[in-house]
Protein backbone atom coordinates (compact mmCIF):
# COMPACT_ATOMS: atom_id res chain seq x y z
CA UNK A 1 0.00 0.00 0.00
CA UNK A 2 2.63 2.28 0.84
CA UNK A 3 4.86 1.78 -2.05
CA UNK A 4 1.47 2.40 -4.20
CA UNK A 5 0.83 5.46 -2.37
CA UNK A 6 4.38 6.44 -3.44
CA UNK A 7 4.00 6.16 -6.76
CA UNK A 8 0.67 7.90 -7.60
CA UNK A 9 1.68 10.75 -5.42
CA UNK A 10 5.32 10.70 -7.43
CA UNK A 11 3.23 10.62 -10.68
CA UNK A 12 0.84 12.79 -9.61
CA UNK A 13 3.24 15.08 -8.51
CA UNK A 14 5.90 14.86 -11.28
CA UNK A 15 3.18 15.32 -14.11
CA UNK A 16 0.52 17.67 -13.19
CA UNK A 17 1.62 19.79 -9.48
CA UNK A 18 5.57 20.06 -10.09
CA UNK A 19 5.31 21.64 -14.11
CA UNK A 20 2.71 24.10 -13.21
CA UNK A 21 4.37 25.01 -10.10
CA UNK A 22 8.03 25.53 -11.72
CA UNK A 23 6.74 27.33 -14.33
CA UNK A 24 4.83 29.81 -12.03
CA UNK A 25 8.21 30.15 -9.75
CA UNK A 26 10.40 30.76 -13.04
CA UNK A 27 8.26 33.38 -14.52
CA UNK A 28 8.36 35.08 -10.57
CA UNK A 29 4.26 35.17 -10.27
CA UNK A 30 4.05 31.99 -7.91
CA UNK A 31 2.43 32.67 -4.39
CA UNK A 32 5.27 34.02 -1.87
CA UNK A 33 5.09 30.55 0.24
CA UNK A 34 6.84 28.27 -2.61
CA UNK A 35 10.17 28.13 -3.69
CA UNK A 36 12.03 26.54 -6.31
CA UNK A 37 15.32 24.03 -5.36
CA UNK A 38 17.55 23.07 -7.74
CA UNK A 39 20.10 20.06 -7.39
CA UNK A 40 22.07 18.58 -10.15
CA UNK A 41 21.49 15.26 -11.74
CA UNK A 42 22.96 11.97 -9.96
CA UNK A 43 23.35 10.55 -13.23
CA UNK A 44 23.22 12.65 -16.48
CA UNK A 45 24.61 16.35 -14.50
CA UNK A 46 21.95 18.02 -15.36
CA UNK A 47 19.89 20.89 -13.27
CA UNK A 48 16.87 19.71 -11.79
CA UNK A 49 14.21 22.08 -10.27
CA UNK A 50 11.99 21.17 -7.95
CA UNK A 51 9.21 23.06 -6.18
CA UNK A 52 8.87 22.88 -2.67
CA UNK A 53 7.92 25.04 0.19
CA UNK A 54 9.36 28.00 1.09
CA UNK A 55 11.20 27.78 4.26
CA UNK A 56 13.83 30.39 3.82
CA UNK A 57 14.76 31.84 7.37
CA UNK A 58 17.85 34.22 7.24
CA UNK A 59 20.67 32.70 5.02
CA UNK A 60 19.46 28.96 6.03
CA UNK A 61 16.52 27.51 4.38
CA UNK A 62 14.73 24.42 5.80
CA UNK A 63 12.79 21.76 3.77
CA UNK A 64 10.94 18.71 5.14
CA UNK A 65 10.97 15.86 2.28
CA UNK A 66 7.47 14.30 2.00
CA UNK A 67 9.27 10.75 1.36
CA UNK A 68 12.27 10.79 3.32
CA UNK A 69 15.15 9.19 1.96
CA UNK A 70 13.18 8.03 -1.10
CA UNK A 71 12.12 11.58 -2.70
CA UNK A 72 14.43 11.88 -6.25
CA UNK A 73 16.19 15.23 -4.99
CA UNK A 74 16.87 13.94 -1.28
CA UNK A 75 18.80 11.03 -3.56
CA UNK A 76 20.33 13.39 -5.82
CA UNK A 77 21.50 15.72 -2.24
CA UNK A 78 23.14 12.69 -1.11
CA UNK A 79 25.35 12.66 -4.25
CA UNK A 80 26.08 16.24 -4.19
CA UNK A 81 25.69 18.45 -1.62
CA UNK A 82 25.42 21.89 -3.62
CA UNK A 83 22.15 23.17 -4.34
CA UNK A 84 20.24 26.69 -5.61
CA UNK A 85 17.32 27.98 -4.14
CA UNK A 86 14.90 30.76 -6.20
CA UNK A 87 12.56 32.64 -3.60
CA UNK A 88 10.94 35.20 -5.44
CA UNK A 89 12.84 36.40 -8.69
CA UNK A 90 16.78 35.81 -6.69
CA UNK A 91 18.85 32.78 -6.94
CA UNK A 92 21.21 32.08 -3.88
CA UNK A 93 23.86 28.79 -3.76
CA UNK A 94 24.33 26.79 -0.72
CA UNK A 95 25.09 23.45 0.34
CA UNK A 96 21.97 20.80 1.56
CA UNK A 97 22.62 18.67 4.55
CA UNK A 98 20.08 16.12 5.97
CA UNK A 99 18.98 16.45 8.95
CA UNK A 100 17.49 12.30 9.46
CA UNK A 101 17.72 13.47 13.45
CA UNK A 102 15.17 16.16 13.35
CA UNK A 103 11.97 16.12 14.02
CA UNK A 104 10.21 16.78 10.92
CA UNK A 105 6.85 17.35 11.64
CA UNK A 106 8.34 19.98 14.71
CA UNK A 107 10.56 21.70 11.71
CA UNK A 108 6.95 21.88 9.85
CA UNK A 109 5.78 23.97 12.76
CA UNK A 110 8.57 26.39 12.96
CA UNK A 111 8.57 27.10 9.43
CA UNK A 112 5.23 27.83 9.80
CA UNK A 113 3.11 26.93 6.48
CA UNK A 114 0.68 25.02 7.66
CA UNK A 115 -1.47 24.27 4.44
CA UNK A 116 2.67 23.06 3.08
CA UNK A 117 3.00 20.59 5.99
CA UNK A 118 -0.58 19.68 5.96
CA UNK A 119 0.26 18.40 2.39
CA UNK A 120 3.72 16.94 2.75
CA UNK A 121 2.34 15.11 5.82
CA UNK A 122 -0.64 14.00 3.22
CA UNK A 123 1.34 13.52 0.18
CA UNK A 124 3.74 11.45 2.02
CA UNK A 125 4.69 7.86 2.65
CA UNK A 126 7.61 7.57 4.23
CA UNK A 127 9.31 8.55 7.63
CA UNK A 128 9.47 12.53 6.59
CA UNK A 129 13.23 13.68 6.25
CA UNK A 130 14.15 17.61 7.25
CA UNK A 131 16.63 19.33 4.86
CA UNK A 132 18.82 22.31 5.86
CA UNK A 133 20.57 24.56 2.69
CA UNK A 134 23.31 26.39 4.84
CA UNK A 135 23.07 29.80 2.03
CA UNK A 136 25.87 31.61 0.72
CA UNK A 137 25.04 34.98 2.47
CA UNK A 138 22.44 37.41 0.74
CA UNK A 139 23.77 40.31 -1.23
CA UNK A 140 21.59 42.93 -1.48
CA UNK A 141 23.65 44.98 -4.42
CA UNK A 142 21.70 44.42 -7.33
CA UNK A 143 24.16 42.00 -9.32
CA UNK A 144 22.67 39.50 -11.53
CA UNK A 145 21.73 36.26 -9.80
CA UNK A 146 24.71 33.71 -8.75
CA UNK A 147 25.17 31.40 -10.82
CA UNK A 148 28.01 29.70 -9.64
CA UNK A 149 27.49 26.64 -7.27
CA UNK A 150 29.09 27.58 -3.45
CA UNK A 151 31.96 25.38 -3.60
CA UNK A 152 34.12 22.77 -5.33
CA UNK A 153 32.21 19.52 -5.22
CA UNK A 154 34.32 16.90 -3.75
CA UNK A 155 34.87 13.67 -4.29
CA UNK A 156 34.35 10.64 -1.62
CA UNK A 157 38.18 10.99 -0.97
CA UNK A 158 37.27 14.54 -0.31
CA UNK A 159 39.53 15.71 -3.03
CA UNK A 160 38.22 18.45 -6.34
CA UNK A 161 35.59 16.39 -8.28
CA UNK A 162 38.31 16.12 -11.83
CA UNK A 163 34.81 16.20 -13.72
CA UNK A 164 34.62 19.79 -15.34
CA UNK A 165 31.46 19.61 -15.96
CA UNK A 166 30.21 20.02 -12.29
CA UNK A 167 32.93 22.51 -11.22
Amino acid sequence: MRDRKRRLTTALARHVVNPIMRRAIERGIAPPRYALLETTGRKSGLPRRTPVGNGLDGDTFWLVAEHGRSAAYVRTIRTDTRVRIKVGRRWRTGIAVLLPEDDARDRQRLIGRRFNAAVVRMMGTDLLLTVRVGLKPSTLSGKKPDNELAVQPQTSAGQADPDPRRN
